[in-house]
């Protein structure tokens, strides 16, 4: 097969002809292109010759890990099962065995490899990227998935063409594995009373799953936007935006629902409304279900990651039943990874990832079984309304979470310069807002801890050419604010490179 190029114009006959795969589109952990849509005059990253390179050369890798039984899936995009099809033609290229399980998940292809014995995966998937983006998330080990390592050699070999084609590849259709998994996710869980309970999809392929699987664990479930349609008409399926919980939020009150769970487009990711049609981030809802995890499994062990409310380090409960929090680097394979390496019981993502493992799951990260996890924390609580619960934590006020435009090649490196400055800072003994600096943790970024418990955090964007930004304060949401506005957002400006925030406090 040829060689890919980074650049290629739509609509000529070297596009047709050549295989098309821009290097920026392998992250730290999986990969993102821009393939296009009609309509959208932005030049595409990828084309199918490009795709069919990419499963060419992801069939070479899994030959050198001994992995080539490989699940394959798609979301729900008009031209999701088009590109799945490629990537399976050059997988079959490479020798691999392939089990194709149809329109899935994300959870449901990492729940595949157990149920069919197979040690690699590759989901196709841009998870919660706006339509037009296309990607795969890929693992050789289960339930891990890529990480810089593997993602570079990947990379290597596609981009260099450094195929080695083999005979014997294969592709056998599964069938009926959305019942096996609904099945084997609810186990024998049952409400001890019906909880009227919110699904929201946003018209991705969550819709087809979460709430027969809700339905079973006993719920009362009102469907939201939990048609199918590729055209996602009214928001991108993704939690942690706001347009999607604000409407998970009215839907609360107008339906007097005791909880609402959100849904992204490959459903590995859940966010939560409560019974108030209050947002309750991520991290939030982890350190609730944590909570009620330690009290029957003391001196356990939680993995969060950085952009995560800090309120894990002071929180009562945690003390008192001796529970160790790690943080660690934003990312659902490293936070996999990590919750793995650390025999943890479960790990959390500000961004709605829930990573369970035994006895609650199987330790990839699961929009339904971090639901599941709520309603069994609700069904543990006697009668308490998850506002109740809310309100018992430790207060801090937490930013959404705020990205910037920054050009993938050169985001890097400005992150290490503003991790450079605010190291400078804290070793100058220097403050923000007046307030002394505790420590710098770089494991992912910059996220400079305060002495009065708040924090900021400035780093790169695993899977968009963006900046991301947290703050959160101890103090009040004015001083949240201020942590933004007057401490973080002056020293971005300097960087002109830096583009305007989608959106801020």
């Amino acid at each position: 097969m040829k060689t890919p190029v980074s650049s290629l114009l739509p609509n000529t006959f070297e596009f047709e002809n050549t295989p098309l795969v821009k290097p920026t589109g392998f992250r730290e952990y999986d990969a993102r292109w821009w393939f296009g849509i009609i309509g959208n005059d932005k030049v595409p990253e990828l084309n199918l010759l490009g795709v069919e390179a990419l499963g060419l050369g992801l069939g070479t890798l899994l030959h050198e890990y001994g992995a080539t039984k490989v699940v394959v899936g798609h979301d729900f995009r008009f031209y999701s099962l088009t590109i799945k099809k490629s990537l399976t033609i050059g997988l079959m290229r490479a020798g691999c065995e392939v089990l194709d399980i149809g329109l899935a998940l994300s959870p449901v292809a990492y729940y595949a490899q157990f149920a069919l014995d197979a040690p690699a995966v590759a989901m196709v998937t841009a998870s919660h990227n706006e339509n037009g983006w296309t990607g795969v998330k890929m693992g050789a080990k289960r339930p891990l998935t890529f990480g810089p390592d593997e993602m570079g050699r990947l990379k290597e070999i596609v981009l260099e063409g450094k195929f080695v084609e083999r005979a014997g590849g294969s592709l056998t259709y599964i069938e009926g594995m959305k019942e096996r998994y609904i099945k084997a996710l609810v186990g024998d869980f049952k409400l001890k009373k019906p909880i009227k309970v919110i699904a929201a999809c946003g018209n991705g392929a969550a819709g087809a799953y979460a709430p027969e699987a809700l339905r079973m664990m006993g719920a009362d479930v009102i469907e939201m936007d939990c048609n199918l349609d590729y055209t996602f008409p009214k928001y991108n399926p993704n939690p942690e935006d706001v347009e999607m919980l604000h409407s998970m939020a009215e839907r609360v009150r107008e339906t007097g629902a005791e909880v609402a769970f959100g849904f992204d487009g490959d459903g590995d990711r859940c966010g939560v409304v409560d019974d108030k049609g209050e947002e309750i981030f991520a991290d939030k809802i982890g350190l609730l279900v944590a909570r009620d995890i330690s009290k029957t499994h003391k001196g356990a062990t939680f993995v969060v990651d950085v952009k995560s409310t800090g309120a894990y380090e002071i929180d009562p409960v945690l003390k008192e039943n001796n529970v160790t929090v790690d943080y660690y680097k934003t990312g659902h394979s490293y936070i996999k990874r990590r919750t793995t390496e650390l025999n943890a019981i479960a790990g959390f993502e500000k961004s709605g990832h829930f990573f369970f493992r035994a006895p609650y799951g199987l330790g990839y990260d699961d929009g339904i079984v971090a639901a599941k996890a709520v309603l069994q924390m609700l069904d543990n609580a006697n009668g308490a309304k998850l506002s109740e619960l809310k309100q018992d934590l430790p207060k801090t006020w937490t930013s959404i979470t705020m990205s910037c435009h920054c050009d993938d090649e050169i985001k890097y490196g400005i992150v290490d310069k503003i991790v450079a400055g605010f190291e400078k800072l804290a070793a100058d003994g220097g403050k923000i807002l007046g307030t002394d600096i505790k420590n710098v943790n770089t494991i992912n970024g910059a996220r400079v801890n305060l002495v009065n418990g708040s924090f900021v955090l400035v780093r790169a964007s695993s899977n968009k050419p963006e900046l991301v930004v947290v703050v959160e304060s101890t103090i009040s949401e004015q001083d949240m604010k201020d942590l933004f506005h007057k401490g973080v957002k002056p020293l971005l400006d300097t960087y002109p490179e830096i583009g305007g925030f989608n959106q801020t406090v």
